[in-house]
């Protein structure tokens, strides 16, 4: 096109973006120049790359993905797993990665799938060994993608990283490097990347608990950052809390959450919650306890959740979820807890719960069977709506969410999809398997006119 100059074009466009980028910092009240300048964005924002997606909230700006489903309907295509994990496969570049286990080898393997065919691209024995215990394996974490690489970790500490088309950049064993881990259940816990680091939290007893465990020494928890490239140490943080026995153990993934322009790290164990620096490892600020009595059993499950100034750290067992105000430093008083859950609804023992759109979703198995999704407002904790899903197996896969659509899956493959917003409605409902026996817990990865669900057994690709 005549006078037409592109890199002028493109060097407006870019002006454009960190003027309006800079003007939300400014004026945060201004909602529509934030939706813009989301809409302007979008494009970069709708791959499953990571355990909570683009957001690491749970949510994605995917469109058109799909809500009437089955077994043998409106499936791309379906892939028998040759054995079971509770990781959640993540999507990036066109590929799945997921990671599995080979029950008959006793193999850790990490695969990769291209996503319009479900055509295996490669496969890799990354370790060996399948679970420390008899109710999950070491194939609990969850990889992550920056678009280029990919990072398998597993329960043994095995990490390796590889390039999208399968070639080995580096591997390491964690534990063999930095001590042993101490667990009494199967460390899970999933890798995150930010600005070229990979960055996992080993919350951990300080004691060993397990026969294969002794000869370690003593250990303390903490937050372990090493460069994407190389695999070279960055750094090493202690994260100390004072719970007891069980209760230190955490098989949460640390999340990054954007706060006033900078980025925090947000980690929750060991009875409390902390933000840190991710540059650093650098705690800023942190709260707790919400066991105040030093109960010695209560590991924790769910990750942290942030949206609306406030971070959910759920306590285990039944016991409530506190929004905690983000934005200060140090030891935060007991006042900085914005709200709690005041029913059992409001609570989460396993499930990380979601947020999307305005509102927290956390999902929760009732005493009396029940199987609830509720909707929180973030502010005041108010319970927008709470409602009993009508399955038979209990919820431990964590929601997600596109489309103005929540995916919630039980452990014996039910998935449920509810519109998201003000009113409760259940769209959709259907059996995936594998039925009673199941223990499916990998939550549901969403992208454009895609749902990918993982059952102990099969990797559906749903959509046309």
């Amino acid at each position: 096109m005549q006078g037409l100059d592109l890199t002028h074009c493109l060097k407006k466009i870019f002006f454009l973006l960190n003027f309006l980028n800079n003007l939300i910092l400014q004026h945060r009240k201004l909602n529509y120049v934030k939706k813009l300048f989301v809409l302007l964005n979008i494009v970069t924002n709708a791959e499953w790359a990571n355990w909570r997606g683009p957001n690491m909230d749970g949510s994605s700006s995917a469109k058109n993905v799909p809500t009437k489903f089955s077994q043998t309907e409106n499936i791309r295509w379906s892939i028998d797993m040759t054995g079971k994990a509770a990781s959640t496969p993540i999507i990036s570049g066109g590929k799945v990665f997921i990671t599995t286990t080979d029950k008959a080898k006793k193999e850790l393997l990490a695969v990769a799938y291209d996503l319009k065919s479900g055509k295996e691209q490669w496969s890799e024995v990354v370790g060996k060994g399948l679970n420390q215990d008899n109710r999950s394996n070491y194939a609990g974490a969850s990889p992550v993608s920056d678009g280029k690489h990919v990072v398998f970790f597993y329960g043994t500490g095995d990490m390796a990283v590889f390039s999208h088309d399968g070639k080995l950049r580096w591997k390491k064993n964690i534990q063999e490097e930095y001590g042993k881990f101490y667990f009494l259940w199967t460390f899970s816990s999933s890798p995150i990347i930010h600005d070229g680091k990979i960055i996992l939290q080993v919350l951990q007893r300080d004691t060993p608990v397990h026969p294969a465990q002794q000869g370690g020494g003593k250990q303390s928890s903490y937050i372990l950052a090493l460069s994407l490239d190389e695999g070279k140490e960055i750094y090493k943080t202690p994260r100390p809390d004072e719970a007891k026995s069980e209760s230190k153990e955490a098989f949460s993934t640390p999340i990054i959450h954007e706060l006033n322009g900078e980025s925090q790290l947000l980690i929750t164990g060991g009875d409390c919650i902390t933000g840190h620096d991710p540059s650093t490892g650098k705690e800023i600020w942190r709260w707790g306890t919400w066991n105040p009595t030093k109960i010695g059993h209560w590991r924790l499950v769910p990750s942290p959740v942030a949206g609306n100034g406030v971070a959910l750290a759920c306590a285990p067992k039944g016991d409530p979820v506190y929004a905690v105000k983000l934005g200060k430093s140090g030891t935060l008083p007991d006042s900085s807890v914005s709200w709690k859950g005041k029913n059992e609804a409001i609570a989460s023992d396993v499930p990380t719960p979601l947020f999307y759109e305005g509102y927290f979703y956390v999902a929760h198995n009732g005493k009396k069977r029940s199987h609830m999704l509720s909707c929180v407002e973030p502010s005041t904790g108010k319970v927008i709506w709470s409602e009993d899903l009508k399955v038979n197996g209990k919820i431990e896969a964590s929601p997600t969410a596109a489309d103005g659509k929540i995916f919630v899956m039980t452990h014996h493959g039910e998935v449920v999809v509810v519109a998201a917003g003000e009113k409760f409605k259940k769209i959709h409902q259907t059996d995936m398997g594998p039925g009673r026996n199941g223990i499916v817990r990998s939550s549901i990865a969403l992208t454009d006119g895609t749902a990918l669900i993982r059952t102990d057994d099969t990797l559906f690709c749903v959509g046309k």
